[in-house]
């Protein structure tokens, strides 16, 4: 069995407190905040920007586990529509995997950061290559040309925000893919939507509370 199989085994709905993982409302380690990590302003976002629950999304293009997920995460943020989500390109598992993340990050640039996105998650499998990565951001109409400019320019941010995702990781002791924060929890299991809905509803029924 492997890490991310005994993660799913733990349940979908093994919703932690962030506190726990980040300690006072400062600094949990050093380089790492709840700030920097809620409103990195390199990290991709969607959803509402002033939504009252904030989720965010740690994950690899070559995850199965993110990709069975993320057609349901993207449906509830959408039909709530008071739900701030916050991408975290966290590319653990295959050099393909950093590759993937470089380019949804540099076609953020033009604007396609949600196309290459969704074009990635909808790769089916594991194991994906480089070549099937770049064929499908590809055809999901983002311009290469400037992609590829764009990634030449700003590549030391991007590399800057990938490590900066790596540590905050690192500091929360997250073990693999996909993690979600949601509102005031870490859910480090694969959800579907009804789970999704449910600890959403869990976090703001604890904002209603203070």
């Amino acid at each position: 069995m492997n890490r991310r199989q005994s993660l799913m085994i733990l349940g979908a709905l093994t919703a932690v407190p962030l506190v726990k993982y980040f300690g006072a409302p400062q600094a949990w380690a050093e380089g790492v905040d709840v700030d920097a990590i809620l409103h990195d302003p390199d990290a991709p976002e969607t959803g509402n920007p002033k939504g009252d629950v904030t989720i965010v999304a740690y994950f690899d293009y070559n995850c199965p586990y993110c990709k069975k997920s993320e057609p349901d995460l993207e449906k509830v943020v959408h039909s709530d529509g008071k739900i701030r989500l916050v991408y975290k390109d966290w590319p653990i598992l295959t050099e393909a995997s950093v590759y993937g993340a470089q380019m949804a990050l540099s076609a953020k640039y033009q604007g396609k950061y949600q196309a290459a996105h969704d074009a990635l998650m909808a790769i089916p499998g594991r194991g994906i290559s480089k070549d099937q990565m770049r064929d499908a951001v590809a055809a999901s109409g983002v311009d290469m040309t400037k992609l590829q400019s764009d990634l030449s320019a700003h590549g030391d941010a991007i590399t800057a925000l990938l490590r900066r995702t790596l540590s905050q990781a690192d500091a929360m002791g997250l073990q693999g893919t996909p993690v979600y924060l949601i509102g005031p929890y870490k859910v480090a299991a694969a959800l579907d939507a009804d789970a999704f809905k449910k600890v959403v509803a869990q976090a703001r029924g604890r904002q209603t509370k203070k």
